[in-house]
């Protein structure tokens, strides 16, 4: 669980139907108020998706203080599920809210150790 200061970040994956990709982003422009609703409700904050649109390549992140209540509380909302009903007709394995691909987060440079060790002198570029 995540404190006020230091919010829990979630990033994940999801896969679209190729055939499907203009028409998931349509649904997008017109998100239902009352889904919109629950989603803050439910403690979501910086919530962002990200599309590929080459090879349905989803990736959404999130912010919240903790992520199991969040989840339950959409779990509850019955919009949710007529959302997720929709929506799954768009993506390669049905359901978003049940086939999504948690991340694992390894760096946060807010979080970074104010001095760390010297660079070592390189012609590659950082990623």
């Amino acid at each position: 669980m995540a404190t006020a200061v230091d919010p829990e970040r979630v990033c994940f994956l999801l896969r679209l139907k190729p055939d499907r990709i203009d028409d998931y982003l349509a649904a997008h422009q017109t998100v239902w108020p009352e889904m919109l609703d629950a989603l803050r409700a439910a403690g979501y904050r910086n919530y962002s998706l990200f599309v590929r649109p080459d090879d349905g390549l989803v990736v959404g992140y999130f912010e919240t203080d903790d992520v199991e209540a969040t989840n339950a509380a959409m779990a509850r909302a019955d919009v949710n599920e007529r959302w997720q009903s929709t929506m799954a007709e768009y993506f390669e394995s049905g359901h978003p809210d049940r086939s999504l691909q948690r991340l694992t987060e390894y760096f946060h440079l807010a979080t970074a150790p104010e001095q760390t060790a010297p660079s070592e002198k390189t012609d590659k570029k950082v990623p």
